[in-house]
């Protein structure tokens, strides 16, 4: 019996996997290769919201930070998201899929603020929102937004696209003999510090009794097989 497709998710996405191959900034092919994974499952049917960070610009705990006032650095942090989730609407845009972007920062000359029911009723609407400036707190990660805004769109579950394809035993780019879990209780991964995600979403998550799969945005068509239920990545569940 096929696995049933997703039919609302929010899909959390790095800006780290914006880069590509280069050492900052945004990959104009690699964000258009997502971009078209992106346009092919909201096509299907699929109400899609993004959460995405801004680590590829500038985080709050980025080596440039040392010895500037966390909070500060935080907030430059969620403007670099604005940055990511405004490149991420225009590449949609090309790919004829509309798009909309709401900010927990309020700057109403460049985007919406963040508006729970008109967010609900874009995605109704078959509209892709993205949603910039994490919780718009600072010591909050995206990750925890992606959680927080998941669990406030009524998702079935959260995506976390990385460069990993799911979450092992220990770092693979260090460790060749660490295996990739399948499936993995958030209790686990609390209690093994698997660092893929805070602590703080995976709980958040956890309580919602909100699945996230963990999978890699580099491989073709992971994002569907994800959506559809197939065994790609790692499914953390309660």
């Amino acid at each position: 019996m096929p696995a049933q497709r997703h039919k609302r998710v929010l899909l959390k996405l790095s800006g780290e996997a914006l880069m590509g191959e280069d050492s900052y900034g945004i990959n104009r092919s690699t964000i258009v290769r997502m971009t078209e994974e992106v346009s092919s499952v909201v096509r299907l049917g699929v109400q899609l919201a993004i959460v995405i960070g801004g680590g590829n610009i500038f985080r709050g705990v980025a080596p440039g930070a040392q010895g500037m006032d966390r909070a500060t650095a935080d907030y430059m942090g969620m403007m670099a998201t604005v940055m990511n989730a405004l490149a991420l609407q225009d590449a949609l845009k090309h790919q004829k899929v509309d798009a909309r972007v709401q900010s927990a920062l309020k700057i109403e000359q460049v985007v919406e603020p963040y508006i729970r029911p008109k967010a609900l009723r874009y995605l109704e609407e078959s509209k892709v929102v993205i949603f910039a400036a994490g919780t718009g707190n600072p010591f909050f990660t995206t990750d925890t937004a992606a959680a927080l805004r998941g669990a406030e769109m009524g998702a079935e579950i959260v995506l976390k696209a990385t460069k990993v394809d799911g979450i092992y035993s220990a770092d693979p780019n260090k460790d060749p003999s660490a295996t990739r879990y399948s499936r993995i209780s958030f209790d686990e991964v609390i209690a093994r510090r698997l660092e893929v995600m805070d602590a703080t979403a995976f709980a958040l998550c956890r309580d919602q009794k909100l699945p996230i799969r963990v999978f890699s945005i580099n491989k073709h068509g992971a994002l569907q097989r994800a959506i559809d239920g197939e065994d790609e990545g790692t499914l953390v569940h309660v």
